[in-house]
């Protein structure tokens, strides 16, 4: 109720609780009439209220569109009440004012809107309610499943799971944080990354021990349908085969040496003596290309991923699996399609003479590498193959470190996830004979695929790596012999390039090289083989050299994020492992010092072979042995943190000066 004025604009007015306030005219949208009271107020809405039904204004849009006139209360409640009251010319104005449909206001009238904008208003309100649906919908489903009952997400969930993930993933740096910090709210689950974390591992949808370096990469971790249904049609039917007919090599024993986990095959060794009594190595690599074209889907999918990620909880292949493992591999007993160098070596190591060739092969024995380790200790004079192999390959390193390679023998672990993540195993890998006779077999293909290209000018990825700047070799006196002193020279490694144009390799002593040997699981072996074969068979490359640059530049930036992947899955699973084993003494050995004036240096975890940050709270030689034990570990904040253990005899030694 309108009281008196206050100053020259401004009224007094009172409400239906006696409460006074002031008010500016603009802030009067309709204006009663006179003669009431306040004790009329509440009639007058109970009158007016029974009245405001939003249904009845379709009939008045209509009839206002009709006769292209504008609306106001008066002609509204003549119109639908036959009647113009006060309270039902005050049930038009609340209608009209409210109404975000069918009429718009301007000045003191309400104009009926065009029907194509009404449609459209339609169509916004009613995706507005379906959100609003939906958004309930999922809060009563999210705290159902945070109950712990069982719950079917739908597909409109979708979004706003996928809000918390990356809340979870990148924190302050989620494009849709307050979204996501929304939907905590709601859930009273804390509005941070580990809360969105939490959440996530309490809904069910991931685990506590969940892949967040996995997740943040661009790496996919499944194939499309399409891709694996491409994948059964080409087992079904597989593309003819361009190098038929291959060059038969059946009749020669061929091994293959890998891990026991190993599902990849894709490289295979023979010796064959030749009618003049010289010998000559075969290194048979897997020959995928017999089951794809350049640009086809597979070949473009293989190019996204770049390369096969190995985990500790599993391997993401680069080609689908049926493929990768089945007929692309090496398998033993069956007839297999490769691509074969052939190689004669001088009595130094020297390349004397080599041929590639598209080939057939049957491999004969599936060996691991401690299989391999066992038959050359024992001598075994049934695999005389063998044997020489391994004589070979110590002479080809030989030759090597002459041309100025750089041997760096650091331990080497594997981890893998056992069992739901219930087990974790660490394997140190021994550098043993059979590693060491696969890896020269490895390079010397390498070499011959280089020495092709460059001789006949082809445009392959050639692998370089600048000549390190080394410390000195009194300054490599100065430290201890072994793993310190290796530890100072890899430090001082650059990082290897890739281009078409062939340079020195130091690290492998070699003046041009390129990898061929993984052609399964590295796309840029894979792009020299597509490359190889083309010319062997005399075509014209499939690739030019600017095309090849250019995936070799896109192989070499997926391939480094995933390493990074695999570096950071890796530690976090011997954080994990370490955190469990909290109260175990472990041997360590100081390599070297990150930042010696705080005590932080680099240890060597002997038993588990992996390099962690130490801090020291006394002076410590590089190279020293002690014993420490896990203060904390949490994996997923990635901090390791040691004490070391002290003997009681230790202790007693060092409290025996002071106190004299």
């Amino acid at each position: 109720m309108v009281e008196r004025p206050e100053g020259k604009k401004n009224w007094i007015v009172i409400d239906e609780r006696g409460q006074a306030h002031t008010l500016h005219p603009r802030d009067m949208t309709y204006e009663v009439g006179d003669d009431y009271t306040l004790a009329d107020i509440s009639e007058f809405l109970a009158e007016a209220e029974s009245y405001i039904d939003p249904s009845s204004l379709e009939i008045a849009w209509e009839f206002f569109s009709e006769t292209g006139e504008s609306a106001d209360p008066d002609a509204l409640a003549l119109l639908l009440f036959s009647d113009q009251s006060p309270p039902l010319r005050y049930a038009a104005h609340r209608l009209l004012s409210e109404d975000k449909l069918y009429f718009k206001q301007k000045g003191d009238r309400f104009e009926p809107r065009p029907a194509s904008q009404i449609e459209e208003l339609t169509r916004q309100i009613e995706r507005e309610a379906q959100r609003q649906q939906e958004w309930q919908s999922f809060k009563e489903k999210a705290q159902r499943s945070l109950a712990g009952e069982r719950v079917i997400w739908e597909k409109s969930d979708r979004p706003r799971l996928e809000m918390l993930e990356r809340l979870a993933l990148f924190g302050d740096e989620s494009s849709q944080r307050t979204q996501a910090v929304d939907i905590l709210n709601a859930l009273d689950r804390p509005p941070t990354a580990a809360g969105a974390f939490d959440t996530l591992v309490a809904l069910g949808l991931w685990s506590v021990h969940e892949n967040l370096a996995l997740r943040r990469s661009q790496i996919p971790s499944q194939f499309p349908e399409e891709l694996l249904s491409m994948a059964q049609q080409r087992l079904q039917s597989p593309p003819s085969d361009p190098d038929n007919p291959r060059v038969d090599l059946t009749q020669l024993k061929v091994y293959t040496v890998d891990d026991a986990s190993t599902q990849e095959i894709d490289d295979g060794l023979s010796l064959e003596t030749l009618a003049n009594g010289t010998q000559r190595l075969w290194i048979h690599v897997a020959d995928p290309t017999r089951w794809l074209l350049p640009g086809d889907a597979l070949d473009l999918e293989a190019r996204r991923r770049c390369t096969t990620l190995y985990l500790p909880t599993g391997m993401i292949p680069m080609f689908p699996v049926e493929l990768a493992t089945g007929p692309m591999s090496l398998r033993q007993g069956e007839v297999c399609c490769a691509l074969s160098f052939g190689v004669s070596l001088t009595a130094a190591g020297d390349i004397a003479d080599y041929t590639i060739c598209p080939s057939l092969i049957k491999p004969t024995y599936r060996l691991t590498y401690e299989d391999v380790d066992e038959m050359l200790d024992l001598g075994i004079t049934a695999e005389p193959e063998l044997q020489a192999l391994a004589r070979w390959a110590q002479i080809r390193s030989q030759w090597r470190l002459t041309q100025g390679a750089i041997t760096i023998n650091m331990p080497e672990s594997t981890i893998k996830v056992l069992e739901a993540e219930d087990d974790i195993v660490i394997e140190v890998l021994e550098d043993s004979p059979a590693r060491q006779l696969v890896a020269e077999m490895m390079i010397l293909a390498g070499e011959v695929a280089a020495r092709y290209g460059q001789t006949h000018d082809l445009a392959i990825p050639f692998r370089s790596q600048p000549q390190p700047e080394l410390p000195s070799p009194e300054e490599l006196l100065q430290l201890p012999h072994g793993w310190v002193r290796d530890s100072a020279i890899r430090r001082c490694m650059t990082r290897s390039e890739v281009s078409v144009t062939p340079n020195r390799h130091a690290t492998l002593g070699l003046e041009s090289y390129s990898q061929v040997t993984s052609p399964i699981r590295r796309y840029l072996d894979l792009l020299a083989h597509f490359q190889l074969k083309a010319h062997l068979r005399g075509e014209s490359l499939p690739f030019s050299s600017t095309e090849v640059t250019e995936l070799a530049q896109g192989a070499s930036s997926a391939a480094y994020e995933a390493t990074l992947v695999e570096r950071q899955t890796k530690r976090y699973w011997a954080l994990e492992y370490l955190r469990r084993h909290q109260d175990q003494v472990w041997d360590v050995m100081l390599l070297r010092w990150l930042r010696e004036d705080d005590g932080l240096g680099l240890i060597m975890v002997e038993d588990l072979g992996l390099e962690l940050a130490m801090r020291f709270n006394r002076d410590a030689a590089l190279g020293e042995r002690l014993q420490v034990r896990v203060s904390h570990a949490n994996p997923r904040q990635d901090i390791i943190r040691f004490e070391e253990v002290v003997s009681e005899e230790e202790e007693a030694a060092s409290v025996a000066p002071s106190l004299g």
